[in-house]
Parts: structure tokens; C-alpha cells; sequence
């Protein structure tokens, strides 16, 4: 199966900006671990991360065409207010889990509203950065 894991804004800097929020392990931590389960599971991940959100889009956009069967998704701030990123995710009838590090529903009141998540078949939040591989979990197993 072929599985488009896109980062929004910031999550590049993981390991760098606010520790006690997002852990201690670095972006290459979190490509390795993807990397290792693209291994051991025989699927082709591929990570996509851009801090801008026409790029996302773009992206998404393309998963139309590459062939990608399954989206999993971390818009970072993106989230909470980018119809566009939202419309994009809702033109592509593929699996798609909304994931993000932290749990969103203990944090500042903005965080706790996702225009993305109802057009995503699952949101998985605050299990760190093992809940990537739970997403990519989730697309494998999805059924309709």
C-alpha cells in the first residue's frame, strides 16, 4: 500500500521547540520510526513536510494522481483554521487519520477545534510520536 504521511508548520522543529509539549526525539527520530515501519510492514511511506500551506495542498492535491491509497495527516496549526487544507483532504477518497503529538483537548481552547478532522476517517491524539504509527495502522486496517 502506498501511504502519504504530510507535516504541517513547525513539526520540523521537533525536539527543538517546546520539549515538555512534543518530547525530546527530533524529526529524524520521527522519520526513522516511520522508515522502520514502511520496512517491516512492505508498504511504500512516503513524508512529506512544508511549513507553507499552498505546498500541503499542492501535495494532497497530487496524491490524486501518484497513485496514494491512504493520507495520514498532521496539519500542525493548519488545523484549527485551513479550509483550504480541509477541502483539499475532503477531494481525495482515500483512509486518512488526522494525527497530532500532544493532546489537543487539554491545550489552549483554540487547539481543541479541528476544521480537518471531519473530513478525516479518524483523529488520534496526545500518544506522541507513536501515534503516527498507530495512524499508519489505522489507513493499513481501514474498512469501509
Amino acid at each position: 500500500m502506498k501511504i502519504l504521511v504530510i507535516n504541517g508548520p513547525n513539526i520540523n522543529f521537533l525536539g527543538i521547540r517546546e520539549k515538555s509539549v512534543y518530547g525530546n526525539e527530533d524529526y529524524d527520530f520521527l522519520l526513522n520510526m516511520i522508515a522502520k515501519k514502511a520496512e517491516e510492514s512492505g508498504n511504500d511511506i512516503e513524508v512529506f513536510q512544508s511549513n507553507h500551506e499552498g505546498a500541503i495542498i499542492d501535495r494532497i492535491q497530487d496524491s490524486y494522481f501518484d497513485g496514494t491509497e491512504g493520507i495520514v495527516i498532521n496539519p500542525g496549526a493548519y488545523t484549527h483554521y485551513s479550509y483550504a487544507i480541509r477541502d483539499a483532504l475532503a477531494s481525495i477518497v482515500v483512509p486518512k487519520a488526522e494525527i497530532h503529538i500532544s493532546d489537543i483537548t487539554k491545550r489552549e481552547d483554540f487547539r481543541k477545534v479541528s476544521v480537518t478532522a471531519p473530513v478525516c476517517d479518524r483523529q488520534i491524539y496526545g500518544k506522541g510520536l507513536q501515534g503516527y504509527i498507530e495512524a499508519i495502522d489505522f489507513v493499513l486496517n481501514f474498512k469501509k
